[in-house]
């Protein structure tokens, strides 16, 4: 069934709770490379437009995509263990340690957010303790595009080119195309 939004339920978020948000990712970033200090991680959440940040919807795009960045993991023969997920009204994360090197590791999951269906939604942090994270531009690949207008996405976020309700309205027929 197609819907019209899939942004009209879930808790709103403000931007209090997504500073805390923030900071709760960064303190499980520390902590795992206090146990895990030789592995790369990988934390990867999705980029929501508007308050609402969580819901069945957008948990359903959520685990599709992340049965995508798993097979690109396979595919580029790195080992990974997802170490921690959280389902939180500030949208679903996950938390990877993977064996490799940080370059390996970012052409996976940039190989992800370009090949995926839903991967433009998405945003894969790759760390590697004590090293400075790595960027598209370090690997000679050009940045993100915006998934509306295919433009530098950092360019349309600085810029708020677009609306909330236009990028809600394109992540919704996103989900009607692939669910309905």
């Amino acid at each position: 069934m197609m819907k019209e939004t899939i942004f009209n339920e879930g808790k709103k978020q403000n931007i209090v709770d997504i500073l805390a948000s923030k900071d709760r990712r960064v303190e499980m970033q520390r902590e795992l490379f206090q146990g895990y200090s030789e592995q790369v991680i990988v934390n990867v959440n999705m980029n929501i437009p508007g308050p609402i940040k969580n819901n069945r919807y957008l948990r359903q795009i959520f685990d599709v995509g992340m049965q995508d960045l798993e097979k690109s993991f396979q595919k580029h023969g790195l080992m990974y263990r997802l170490e921690i997920h959280w389902d939180l009204d500030s949208g679903e994360e996950n938390f990877y340690l993977l064996s490799g090197t940080m370059k390996e590791v970012k052409l996976a999951t940039v190989a992800f957010e370009e090949e995926s269906f839903f991967g433009r939604l998405f945003d894969a942090d790759v760390l590697a303790n004590r090293q400075p994270a790595i960027s598209r531009k370090d690997l000679g690949l050009p940045a993100r595009k915006c998934f509306i207008c295919d433009r530098p996405a950092k360019e349309c976020a600085r810029s708020r080119k677009h609306s909330v309700e236009e990028m809600q309205a394109y992540i919704t027929a996103l989900y009607n195309r692939k669910f309905s």
